[in-house]
């Protein structure tokens, strides 16, 4: 499926008319591969991302805190009290950030980090390992221990926003007619890192006349078996 979409010349603020195309592409090896092109007519910002909630446990099933997450990503990108990133990069190691080996998403989040008390949990963007060429690389793997099923985020972007549903409040229906509340979902925001215009020392996401902007990100589903609490993957 593909959709193109125009944005005109200084909409929300914004210069240059943008034309973006997504297309959707769904693979017989049950990947979602989404790739992402634009255009401008005048220098502008462009940062382009999907905000699909995901349980791995089934719609409408309650909070994810007891799935897996693993992250591959050495440092994340701390955020001030408005939830902006203030420009530095913090390794994750030793804090709750660290999702470098598998770990439920719910162990440290009441942890008393600071960063996830003005957060309500988890919304950051980590700085993905690896460079961010043609191909995508493999961002995160996430996985349920009770229905085996395992979700393998793959990007050609620079950073991955992980967000743990913490201001959901009841005012969206899932297809089973269940209200969804805090934790009840959580997202992989494949993307530049935010607030990237105003810190030199980010990835840029200036796009020029002439240029095309492009990306891709795949989401692949896969099972491990009913029950199993252990993942090896290659």
């Amino acid at each position: 499926m593909r959709l193109t979409y125009t944005d005109p010349d200084l909409s929300n603020g914004f210069p240059g008319q943008v034309t973006a195309v997504v297309t959707y592409t769904l693979t017989r090896d049950n990947a979602l591969r989404i790739q992402y092109s634009a255009t401008t007519t005048k220098p502008t910002v462009i940062n382009l991302t999907n905000h699909t909630y995901f349980n791995l446990a089934g719609e409408g099933t309650g909070d994810v805190y007891g799935q897996l997450m693993k992250i591959n990503a050495n440092s994340y990108t701390p955020t001030d009290a408005n939830l902006i990133p203030t420009g530095a990069f913090t390794p994750v190691a030793g804090t709750p950030f660290d999702f470098r080996s598998f770990k439920p998403i719910g162990r440290d989040i009441r942890a008393g980090d600071p960063q996830l008390i003005g957060a309500h949990g988890f919304d950051h963007n980590w700085v993905l390992n690896g460079s961010s060429g043609s191909n995508p690389r493999l961002a995160s793997v996430a996985a349920d221990p009770s229905s085996g099923r395992v979700l393998w985020t793959y990007t050609t972007e620079p950073g991955v926003q992980f967000y743990t549903g913490n201001f959901m409040v009841g005012d969206l229906v899932g297809t089973s007619g269940h209200t969804y509340r805090q934790s009840d979902g959580f997202t992989l925001e494949t993307q530049h890192f935010p607030d990237s215009p105003n810190h030199s020392n980010f990835p840029s996401t200036r796009l020029d006349p002439g240029q095309t902007f492009t990306s891709a990100t795949v989401y692949k589903f896969t099972t491990t078996g009913r029950g199993h609490s252990q993942h090896r993957h290659r």
